[in-house]
């Protein structure tokens, strides 16, 4: 670099210019200042030189990537820390705001990553509060340092494991952020008077952020709008007690711009959010309520700042916090209860009749009448609740907006309709039960007093030929869809929440008749012709819902005679008195729907799972299998028939249809019916085989092998027995598993193909339910390890020459880790006899075992961590590799070996615990091994052993590194695997017991001297009484001495909470 001016020049293009090349160019050369940690005096110099804020950014973005990023010595920290606090106290109000920003992040971050290395790190608490009692602009830079300080500390950082972070923020918690906390609450009765300042929005940000830190190490989701109990430490409840607390956000919220208003709603709504234990007593908690409510009641009286839909919102989810930390009783018993209750129901039908302004913040509020509600069996006392009188206003409220806002929706083609998002209309219908069940008679009749019009349009229209008003019968099916969901929802509360009774049974046939009548037209006459128009098919959706329900409380044998009041009343109604006609009709709509709707994806999943379901019922499927339309779908399940198997678009569809018609059929336990029906396969099987080599790229037979791997897998996942197996087994083998061959050696470059059909090969592979038992003297488990060799060998072969491509998860890492389960699935399945191969000179399995290593090498450490299942196939294999086959694994070189075991110590580390317990297996099996073959032998005696005495020669701090890594999950972990991780840790400890010596030094050196003394106690707790053996009482005992360290180990560091 020349001059300075020349790298002002170089940022300015980085960061303005809009010249793609011109700003590739500038990052290139500037690169350096962030890789390279000989530039840091560079970085220093430039800021301590330029006057563009640029430069300044360069270097203060490039000193915050070395800090995360490279292992800086500690004085070189200290040195950048101290450097950092003068430099904001002299230059920090002239710079801009995203310099200074940048700034007090990387401040934060030297801070963060060198809190347990050093004390002189944590004086930064004490020298953010000297900005403060300065001049406004270094007031500000003080606050806006606690608060990128509380941030810090409270979120993942990728340049530190997981469980070092959890153990520094424990820290801070521990130490400083009471400190910080009473800092924020000084700064806001200071600045209560300064209306509208900078510094009063930096005050409630910093008391936010405290209140929302993560106290006890739940790592919880902060992009949800939802929040668990506060476990604020029990040491801080004079503070949170002291009236002045609460009161200081109430009065912000008045006071305050509309900004500042919602942080002050959000941290009244942390403070509502204190477990039940905080407080001292019953009554010290009713006062603390008792403030929150009369603080709400004011805001509801005078509406102040609900104007605003962000402070609305936040209004609406500390409303809902009332009944999820609160009991009713306490609620009735808090004075003002009428008035507030007369209040918040007068603001929630407000809400419901302003539905475009409220949006989802209403449900917060519905979420709370429904909490209410289902309470009031439990409520004691005498006092007027008051709820029975709301409760039907509500639902009525709630209905009547709805539909409201249909015609609205309908006419507004870019908006999202509620109905075709499942996970909100859930959300949506989860207080709906309760409240209608709560005053059923008058919910029930409003129901159907707004639904027997909509019926009667519908049912008239069921005569038309042509369709007058197109418009106006698809409102009619958005109305009636809701409606049904509505019913659908009310029908499932019975399964779950045990509502019984004459009236309420009544009024469940009154309801579900109108749905039947529905039911009855919505496949005749004009409406036959609507299955392309989306109105319609939300309106199947609702009636597939609704069917599910009906199905799982009102039919089967228990059902009919738990339901007599209900087959009576539908029996007035209906005619129906018998649960097989109403069987019958959901499979009609079953098939009708699977026949009708071709291109509708989500209809026909919906369909299909329902199907299922009842299938999955051994009692309903002997039911079905009597039904004549039943036989006919097992009779003729081709594309002919079912329109939908033609279709790409629903291809994934198939897997489950077969799946299905494949239980019904192996029920039936006949060969005879089995390959009967099997022979529109077989059809397809024979038209592939025959296929020329110059024709079989072609689309067509794509599509073909993409609906037969699907047909097939879903058929093998309806095996579940011995018997059913060898059905589909014998069915295959030899002669139709060489055209599997085929396939992947023409399609391995096309995951739309592979993917299917590795998929189907994983699940045939599938011992689940011993279905795989064969006879001692059958060889078909040789010879499906041996198929399956073929196939894995051929596709690995061929996908890893292939170019990396863009998408390497779906162009290469999928099929590798299916491929890979396939090997777990089969080397674990214990229905082959591995030894076999080997004696007779047979390289099914090593060739297997040596293209999936190839497979698992060729794909970085980092990816696989990345990708969850990747993970999950990668460390399953790993761990069946050194139960069973440690030979492979120890006669590796050097260096792959380590790779892999180094791979287990990060899987260790992660976060996801059956893979940490995959790992933690592996582990032990290594270790045991080297304990008994070499530590405990005389010495080496097989190949294997000479192999592994050689890797630990060549890096003895192998186990010692596993071991602490261990211990570090062990103490500062939550995961409930703990029986699993003690087993490796014992086997590595009886390999050399100075290995504990050092590991317990280290971990005392990282803790106050005060501390020590109890924590020396604890590691020599944890031998007591374990002899050098790893028989099984040595391990049980080692696992609870473990379990006993972990505790008191941890209940010092956890004072400040449980004091």
């Amino acid at each position: 670099m020349e001059s300075l001016a020349q790298l002002e020049i170089l940022c300015e293009r980085l960061y303005n210019s809009q010249d793609s090349v011109e700003r590739a160019h500038a990052e290139r050369t500037l690169k350096c200042f962030s890789v390279n940690t000989d530039y840091i005096s560079q970085c220093q110099y430039i800021l301590d030189n330029s006057l563009t804020p640029y430069a300044l950014m360069l270097a203060s973005s490039s000193l915050l990537k070395q800090v995360t990023e490279q292992s800086l010595p500690l004085q070189l920290r200290l040195d950048i820390r101290n450097y950092l606090i003068n430099y904001l106290a002299t230059r920090g109000p002239d710079l801009e705001p995203f310099v200074a920003g940048s700034l007090i992040q990387l401040l934060c971050r030297v801070t963060k990553f060198g809190w347990l290395d050093d004390d002189r790190f944590k004086e930064v608490i004490k020298e953010a509060t000297n900005f403060l009692s300065q001049a406004p602009y270094h007031c500000a830079i003080g606050l806006k340092i606690l608060n990128q300080l509380v941030s810090e500390m409270n979120q993942p950082n990728s340049g530190l494991p997981s469980m070092l972070q959890r153990k520094i923020a424990i820290s801070f918690k521990d130490q400083s952020l009471f400190q910080v906390f009473q800092i924020s609450l000084t700064s806001l009765h200071q600045l209560k008077n300064d209306v509208g300042s900078k510094l009063q929005g930096l005050v409630l940000s910093l008391s936010l952020n405290v209140l929302s830190f993560d106290f006890m190490g739940t790592s919880f989701d902060e992009s949800s709008d939802e929040i668990g109990m506060v476990q604020i430490p029990i040491s801080w409840r004079p503070v949170i007690q002291d009236p002045l607390t609460l009161q200081i956000f109430f009065d912000y919220y008045a006071i305050t711009q509309s900004h500042f208003s919602k942080e002050a709603l959000e941290c009244l709504l942390r403070l509502a959010s204190i477990r039940r234990s905080f407080f001292i007593n019953d009554a010290t908690r009713l006062k603390f309520l008792s403030h929150l409510m009369i603080g709400t009641k004011e805001i509801l009286q005078s509406g102040i700042g609900l104007a605003d839909h962000d402070n609305y919102h936040a209004f609406c989810r500390l409303l809902g916090r009332f009944k999820v930390n609160y009991q009713l009783s306490e609620l009735v018993n808090a004075d003002g209860y009428t008035d507030w209750i007369r209040l918040v129901a007068d603001f929630t039908l407000k809400s419901l009749h302003s539905w475009q302004w409220a949006g989802i913040s209403v449900y917060y509020l519905l979420g709370m009448w429904s909490r209410l509600v289902t309470s009031v069996r439990f409520l004691k006392t005498d006092t007027a609740n008051l709820l029975d009188e709301y409760a039907p206003k509500i639902i009525e409220g709630f209905i009547s907006s709805r539909f409201d806002s249909l015609q609205s929706e309908f006419s507004d083609e870019l908006s999202e309709d509620p109905l075709d998002n499942v996970e909100l209309l859930q959300d949506q219908l989860d207080f709906v039960p309760y409240l209608c069940r709560f005053q059923y008679e008058t919910c029930g009749m409003y129901i159907m007093k707004i639904m027997e019009p909509v019926l009667q349009l519908y049912m008239d229209g069921a005569n038309l030929q042509c369709c007058v008003d197109n418009i106006q019968l698809s409102l009619a099916e958005v109305k009636l869809a809701w409606i049904v969901h509505i019913v659908a929802a009310i029908l499932k509360t019975k399964q779950i929440s045990g509502f019984s009774g004459e009236l309420q049974e009544v009024f469940d046939a009154e309801l579900s008749a109108r749905v039947w009548q529905l039911i009855n037209v919505t496949d005749s006459g004009l409406h036959s012709q609507r299955y392309g128009e989306l109105s319609k098919q939300r309106l199947d959706c609702a009636i597939l819902t609704f069917l599910q329900q009906f199905r799982k409380s009102f039919v089967g044998d228990y059902a009919l005679h738990s339901s007599k009041q209900l087959y009576a009343r539908l029996s007035e109604l209906l005619g129906i008195h018998d649960h097989l006609l109403l069987l019958v009709a959901i499979v009609r709509k079953i098939v009708t729907n699977l026949k009708s709707y071709s291109q509708s994806k989500v209809v026909i999943d919906h369909t299909l799972s329902i199907f299922l379901e009842m299938t999955s019922g051994s009692m309903l499927a002997k039911l079905l299998l009597k039904l004549d339309i039943i036989k006919s779908i097992i009779s003729h399940h081709d594309k002919e028939h079912f329109p939908f198997l033609d279709d790409y678009r629903c291809s994934r569809s198939r897997t489950t249809f077969y799946f299905a018609i494949a239980v019904l059929i192996f029920m039936e336990d006949s060969l005879l019916k089995f390959k009967s029906s099997m022979d529109p396969l077989l059809q397809v099987f024979v038209s592939l085989e025959s296929t020329s080599d110059a024709t079989f790229h072609s689309d067509t037979v794509k599509y073909a092998l993409i609906g037969l791997m699907r047909d097939l897998r879903g058929i093998a996942m309806a095996t579940k027995s011995h018997r059913t197996y060898c059905f589909l087994f014998d069915w295959l083998y030899p002669a139709r598993l060489p055209l599997l061959l085929k396939a992947i050696a023409y399609w391995t470059d096309t995951p739309e193909v592979t993917t299917p059909l590795l998929k189907f090969i994983a699940e045939l592979v599938l011992n689940k339910s011993e279905r795989l038992a064969f006879d001692s003297s059958s060889p078909n488990g040789i010879l499906l390890f041996r198929e399956v060799s073929k196939l894995t060998v051929a596709y690995g072969s061929r996908i890893l020459p292939l170019r990396n491509a863009a998408d390497m998860y779906t162009s290469k890492y999928k099929g590798i880790w299916i491929c890979l389960t396939i090997l777990t699935r089969a080397l674990a399945g214990n229905y082959v006899n591995f030894g076999v191969f080997e004696l007779y000179g047979d390289r099914s399995l090593a060739d297997a075992l040596d293209v999936a290593l190839q497979m698992i090498l060729s794909i970085p450490l980092a990816d696989v961590l990345k990708f969850q299942k990747l993970a999950q196939a990668y460390f399953a294999f790993l761990e069946i590799l050194f139960n069973s086959h440690m030979a492979f694994i120890l006669n590796l070189d050097t260096s792959t070996f380590l790779y892999i075991v180094g791979s287990l110590e990060a899987g260790l580390k992660g976060l996801i615990e059956n893979i940490s317990t995959q790992c933690a297996s592996a582990v032990d099996k290594l270790a045991t091994f080297y304990f008994i073959d070499i530590v405990t032998g005389e010495s080496p005696s097989s190949p294997a052993a000479l192999c592994l005495a050689q890797h630990i020669t060549n890096c003895p701090g192998l186990f010692q590194e596993i071991l602490s890594t261990l211990f570090e999950i062990i103490i500062f972990g939550d995961g409930g695997n703990q029986r699993n991780l003690s087993r490796p840790m014992l086997s590595l400890i009886l390999i050399n017991e100075e290995t504990l010596t050092n590991i317990k030094g280290q971990i005392l050196a990282s803790h106050p001297p005060d501390q020590q003394q109890h924590l020396s106690l604890c590691f020599e707790k944890l031998m007591a009484d374990i002899t050098r053996s790893l028989d099984l009482n040595n391990r049980d005992k080692f696992t609870q001495n473990l379990i006993r360290f972990k505790n008191e180990f941890r209940s010092k560091r956890y004072a400040a909470i449980l004091t």
